[in-house]
């Protein structure tokens, strides 16, 4: 099959998932890699939620083999919202007798883990739509103790081809690479020694895993990055084999050949922290946070306006299940979802990233384009006769400014999903527990109130 050109509709029938994978391998032939054996769509997600266990969770999820949502992907795509799975934590406790209000108590304590990630996804995303793409920059000074020109901002081939010699540094990359998919605990270790042991910019190991990641998005990407080189958190993140044995067992200490005297992380804490970080500048007050950088606000998009008769519905990737609230509120409306080939080229995006936003966007009621966003919607707009476009917030800067090149033609109306908490217009976000601090009652009082 010939690639679609640019004014087409894409491909949306396939015989199978061998089939999808050679489209889209013909439709982007500079994407690297295949399929991964994550499937997307919202099929996939209502399974992986079913299987959500908070208790579980809790308990186990520092472990490599812990009872994790699996959730990541299809939260960051909106396959299924920060919301919903709220409320299937509140659920579940519910349906197991913790709603009653002598338990309500102990349910909050034992599946408040689970809702603290929740929250801290939403708390990068806050910070992304306040900093924009000021996220791709030092949210504060380093607290190494090493100048910023000390680091490579170049990712070492070994590295991103999992050729290093390290058994578990090459097994989390081999995961990254072939499964688009890292437990967090693994993510923090890679990153950590791409960073501390290597020396090489976050900037670059943060490029290097949104390529591949299918739950990548830079906000919680770019800052745990941060969080880990120590530009946006107290310290810097380290780890040594001590650690990575506790929460991994010896998988991959058993067949390294580093494993003796060569392994870089077969050391106590303190001297790990001597051999890789110098003492900080004198007079530097590295315990405070940076002051929040006040982005110029755009502007505005319509939530209301004009009554459409005939609208567009502008998917994109942030909403790419069936509770975006443009597809809710015309559900008869033609539908649109576009591949951003710029933003593809830039971003060197893998297959299986591409894959599973075209698995999730399959089972939408959209059709299928790529090319440039706003001129693919414009015509598609064209095509249908369309008086305007309605479509969801997102948090991307990238969203604004298509927004308003495709406003300067159609009205465009933007509907909000649902909030995971809804907080002041002006939150403490200078550090995550003074978010927590405002947003963790407000997201506990429905399942309280009962």
């Amino acid at each position: 099959m010939p690639p679609a050109n640019a004014a087409a509709d894409l491909p949306s029938t396939f015989l199978d998932r061998k089939d999808l994978e050679q489209t889209i391998t013909e439709l982007f032939p500079t994407a690297w890699g295949g399929l991964s054996p994550i499937r997307g769509g919202g099929v996939a997600a209502l399974a992986q939620l079913a299987q959500l266990d908070p208790i579980s969770y809790g308990c186990t999820r520092n472990h490599i083999d812990g009872a994790v949502s699996g959730l990541s992907p299809y939260i960051r795509h909106g396959v299924v919202s920060l919301a919903e799975v709220r409320d299937a934590v509140f659920r579940w406790l519910e349906e197991r007798g913790y709603g009653r209000s002598g338990q309500r108590a102990e349910g909050r304590q034992l599946a408040g883990k689970l809702i603290n990630e929740l929250g801290w996804r939403d708390y990068w995303q806050r910070l992304w739509k306040q900093r924009g793409d000021a996220i791709w920059n030092d949210q504060e000074p380093l607290k190494t103790g090493h100048p910023p020109g000390r680091y490579a901002d170049a990712l070492p081939a070994d590295i991103a081809t999992g050729r290093t010699g390290l058994a578990c540094m090459d097994a989390f990359a081999g995961e990254l690479l072939g499964r688009g998919w890292l437990h967090n605990h693994a993510r923090m270790w890679l990153a950590s020694y791409v960073v501390h042991w290597r020396q090489v910019q976050w900037q670059a190991g943060a490029r290097w895993f949104l390529q591949h990641l299918l739950d990548g998005d830079p906000a919680s990407n770019n800052l745990s990055w941060q969080w880990v080189a120590s530009s946006f958190s107290q310290k810097p993140y380290i780890f040594n084999r001590a650690n990575l044995e506790r929460f991994a067992g010896d998988r991959h200490c058993r067949g390294c050949l580093l494993a003796g005297a060569g392994c870089p992380f077969e050391a106590s804490y303190e001297t790990l922290q001597q051999r890789l970080f110098a003492p900080s500048p004198v007079g530097l007050d590295q315990s405070l946070p940076a002051p929040v950088q006040r982005l110029a606000a755009p502007a505005p998009p319509t939530r209301s306006g004009p009554l459409l008769g005939r609208p567009l519905v502008w998917v994109h990737g942030e909403a790419l299940g069936p509770a975006n609230p443009a597809l809710r509120a015309w559900p008869e409306a033609p539908a649109l979802f576009v591949f951003d080939t710029s933003l593809i080229a830039a971003s060197g995006l893998s297959l299986q990233r591409l894959g599973f936003l075209y698995e999730c966007a399959l089972e939408l009621p959209v059709s299928l384009r790529q090319g440039d966003v706003a001129e693919q919607v414009l015509a598609f707009a064209a095509r249908h006769g369309a008086d305007g476009v309605v479509t969801s917030a997102a948090v991307d800067p990238r969203f604004e400014l298509i927004r308003r090149r495709i406003a300067a033609v159609l009205p465009v109306q933007v509907l909000e999903p649902e909030p995971f908490v809804r907080l002041e217009s002006h939150p403490d976000l200078r550090r995550f527990s003074r978010y927590w601090r405002q947003a963790e009652p407000l997201v506990w009082r429905r399942f309280l109130m009962g």
